[in-house]
């Protein structure tokens, strides 16, 4: 299949890179292959992550022969994230599908993943669960069945695999959300927070035959900073009040109370100057009001946010009587939605 660049593909496929030289070739073909099952015409988003093994002349030499293949180099090493955000500002398909460039996942799957979200309307992104995973046990299958569990059970989104790279999602989806920092692993938790209904298929995995896996056990501190940031944005981001400000008034009250105590002892005539428990009230009852106040400046800057810059606060769509009369399919009972 060979889709001009100057047609609209119906699906763009976005593979962040990073020294994956050897891997490259045999990448291109396989995609190709995988889409030409199937009539949903294509583009091919190679983003170069800062590769220091020749993988930039690999992809311009892929390129100039195919018209779907458009390569995009980052100027140095941003990370994964970065790197799936500036494929994500590039699409131009109605569908959007990502994977690894390491050849673990399976490129003859990505036709599956389609397939679900044309003849399914009620999902908007398909997540790949690696059920077969092959994987190091310890290093790798334990630390991520232990971080899946924690994050479904923290974002509310119950996937059983997070890591998996391949997935597909309806275009909207992803210009509703942007990817900082390493947030790439929190996507279904982004989507979800973005209204994307999702499901997740089970997906062949491979284990890595050629070059280097760049994920380390350092990975787990960050998973668990950045999990933080990600429940705080999906239960607080419009109200920040309500996080600084609830946690400002715990602090207070038990501070009131002992300065009020402590109040009492006063006026009874007995000293307190000295006392460890005015320090502790005083100081409960400043930071708590202290807290208050970064709610407060927080609703401020939402409503700036939202004001000024013109950024609507949900995302709605309208009825559509035509769509809405095509007989929606069963869902397959190996699957679950999460809505």
């Amino acid at each position: 299949m060979n889709t001009a660049r100057t047609a609209t593909p119906d699906v763009s496929i976005v593979v962040p890179i990073y020294n994956e030289f050897d891997n490259l070739t045999d990448l291109v073909e396989r995609i190709a292959q995988a889409m030409a099952q199937q009539a949903l015409t294509f583009e091919l988003l190679t983003v170069d992550d800062g590769s220091t093994d020749g993988s930039v002349d690999k992809l311009r030499e892929l390129a100039a022969t195919r018209a779907w293949l458009r390569p995009v180099f980052l100027a140095r090493n941003y990370g994964q994230s970065s790197a799936l955000q500036a494929g994500f500002d590039r699409v131009r398909g109605r569908y959007v599908v990502t994977l690894d460039a390491d050849l673990q996942n399976e490129p003859d799957d990505i036709p599956l993943l389609l397939q679900r979200l044309e003849t399914d309307h009620r999902v908007d992104m398909v997540s790949g669960w690696r059920k077969d995973r092959q994987d190091a046990e310890l290093s790798r299958k334990l630390p991520s069945r232990i971080a899946n569990w924690l994050i479904s059970r923290s974002t509310g989104v119950y996937l059983h695999d997070y890591g998996c790279a391949l997935k597909a999602y309806r275009r909207p989806i992803i210009d509703r959300i942007r990817l900082y920092g390493e947030l790439h692993r929190f996507i279904p938790s982004l989507a979800k927070e973005a209204g994307a209904r999702i499901t997740e298929v089970p997906v062949r995995h491979h284990a890595r035959t050629r070059g280097v896996s760049k994920y380390g056990i350092d990975r787990t501190f960050r998973v668990i900073l950045d999990l933080i940031l990600i429940v705080f944005f999906m239960r607080y981001r419009q109200r920040p009040l309500h996080a600084f400000g609830g946690l400002g008034l715990w602090l207070i009250a038990p501070g009131s109370l002992i300065l009020l105590w402590l109040l009492v002892e006063k006026l009874m005539g007995h000293a307190i100057g000295g006392r460890p428990l005015l320090l502790a009230g005083m100081v409960l009852v400043l930071v708590g009001a202290q807290l208050v106040v970064a709610g407060l400046i927080g609703e401020m800057l939402m409503r700036i946010y939202h004001e000024a810059g013109n950024k609507p606060q949900f995302h709605a769509e309208e009825y559509q009587a035509d769509t809405a009369a095509a007989p929606v399919p069963p869902a397959p009972a190996a699957t679950k939605i999460v809505a």
